[in-house]
């Protein structure tokens, strides 16, 4: 059993940045691929992006490219979302979640890809 805390959300203005954390407690996080995903209000919950176990792999959604980077500091148990150039429609509240097949090559960017969830951490963007 994984449980995953994420932190670092707030309220920022546009072209601002924030960096997202999620810290693992339990066994095996420097074997699962991680993932954020996020929720905004009236919305469905959409993939962001995904780091395989190594660091190796990382994969964006279309919408953040270029301004969003996954990274994860397994010493740490963490795994981190810098976004960058922020937009008023990246407001949303950000989940981590963690796959728990042990070493898969190339993360998933599905929801059902993931076994554990957060519990989200709020970004709002202002204009």
């Amino acid at each position: 059993q994984v449980q995953l805390v994420e932190s670092g959300g707030g309220l920022v203005q546009a072209g601002g940045s924030l960096r997202l954390s999620c810290a693992a407690s339990g066994r095996g996080f420097s074997t699962y691929a991680m993932g954020w995903f996020r929720q905004a209000p009236r919305k469905e919950r959409e993939f962001v992006a995904a780091i395989n176990w190594s660091g190796g792999s990382t994969y964006y959604a279309d919408s953040v490219k270029g301004r969003f980077t996954i990274s994860r500091d397994n010493a740490k148990n963490t795994v981190y979302l810098q976004m960058n150039s922020l937009k008023p429609e990246d407001t949303a509240v950000y989940y981590c979640a963690a796959d728990r097949r042990i070493y898969t090559k190339i993360p998933g960017t599905e929801e059902r890809s993931y076994d554990y969830w957060g519990q989200g951490t709020q970004v709002t963007v202002s204009s």
